[in-house]
């Protein structure tokens, strides 16, 4: 009882160590493609805007098995990214756009029109 009240207050605990084991692989990566993915990392927490946990997780997930396979296969960086890093993650975080905050407003504010204007959903 105590873990699901702590859940609800603080979000999934098997999200947490699905993170927490991404973040790990990640640092495990030779360094300069963990410093490439740290980076994007660090660009998504800002300018990802995903907002349900379960889609962040998966899109990390996602994100480190990338950078692994390139790594294994001695894919260099700009051939992961590109030349263009930022078109490179937002080209990535729009397969996760599910998940977005802007997603999540877009369908409240259909919904609230809809009820506004006497329409059904």
């Amino acid at each position: 009882m105590a873990a699901k009240w702590m859940e609800l207050v603080t979000g999934s605990l098997e999200e947490k160590r699905q993170y927490r084991q991404a973040k790990a692989r990640i640092k495990a990566l030779p360094e300069n493609y963990r410093t490439a993915a740290e980076a994007i990392e660090r660009y998504l927490m800002y300018a990802g805007g995903i907002a349900a946990g379960d889609v962040l997780v998966r899109m990390y997930d996602d994100l480190v098995g990338l950078f692994e396979e390139s790594a294994a296969d001695g894919v260099p960086i700009r051939g992961i990214v590109g030349d263009d890093p930022v078109e490179f993650v937002e080209a990535f975080v729009s397969n996760y756009s599910d998940g977005s905050w802007i997603s999540k407003e877009r369908r409240r504010l259909n919904e609230s029109i809809q009820r506004a204007a006497g329409e059904s959903a």
